[in-house]
C-alpha cells in the first residue's frame, strides 16, 4: 500500500488534530445544527490534511504529546492569574494618582523547547500589565506597567509551571 508521502504524520496525531480543530469550531461557533457540525468536521479534516501535506503539524506545531490533563491544569491556573492581574491593573487605572512605573526586565527562562518558550512568552503577554517584548532561547525582555509587575516575571511561578508542563514531553 502506497502511503503517498514519506512525510506523512502519524495517524494518532492527525486524529488528535481533527478532534482539536472540531472542538474549537464548536466552541467558537456555538451552533449545533447538523449542517454546521458537518461543515466544521469537513473543515477540520481539510486543515488536518493540508497541515499533514505541509508538514506543519509536527510535535512543535501540534503538541498533542503534552497530554490533556497538564494542558487543562495549566490553562486553569493561567486564567486565574489573568483574572488577578486584570483586577490589579484595573485598580491602578482607577487610582487617582495612576501609580505606574513602566519597567523593562531581562531574564533567562527555564524552558528548553520552542513550545515551552512560546507558551511562556505568550502567557506573560496574556497577563494584563505585562508584555513580552523580546523572546529568544537565552533571554526574555518583559515590560511591566509597574516595577512590581515587571519583577514578578523574573524567576516566577509561571516560569516554573511552564517548565514543569514542558517537562511532560
Amino acid at each position: 500500500m502506497n502511503t503517498g508521502s514519506r512525510f506523512r504524520l502519524p495517524r494518532l496525531r492527525v486524529v488528535s488534530l481533527v478532534v482539536s480543530l472540531s472542538v474549537f469550531w464548536v466552541l467558537m461557533s456555538g451552533y449545533f445544527t447538523p449542517f454546521l457540525l458537518a461543515a466544521g468536521l469537513g473543515s477540520s479534516l481539510l486543515v488536518a490534511w493540508a497541515a499533514s501535506r505541509m508538514e506543519v503539524a509536527d510535535r512543535e506545531g501540534h503538541p498533542a504529546h503534552l497530554g490533556l490533563i497538564p494542558i487543562v491544569g495549566y490553562w486553569a491556573w493561567l486564567l486565574k492569574e489573568i483574572w488577578k492581574s486584570g483586577v490589579l491593573v484595573s485598580r491602578i487605572i482607577v487610582h487617582p494618582r495612576l501609580p505606574v512605573s513602566p519597567t523593562l526586565v531581562r531574564f533567562r527562562p527555564k524552558q528548553d523547547t520552542a513550545v515551552g518558550l512560546a507558551t511562556h512568552a505568550n502567557s506573560i503577554t496574556l497577563t494584563p500589565g505585562t508584555i513580552t517584548v523580546e523572546a529568544d532561547h537565552h533571554e526574555f525582555l518583559v515590560h511591566g506597567v509597574t516595577a512590581e509587575t515587571a519583577a514578578g516575571a523574573v524567576d516566577s511561578e509561571m516560569d516554573r509551571r511552564v517548565h514543569r508542563f514542558e517537562g511532560t514531553v
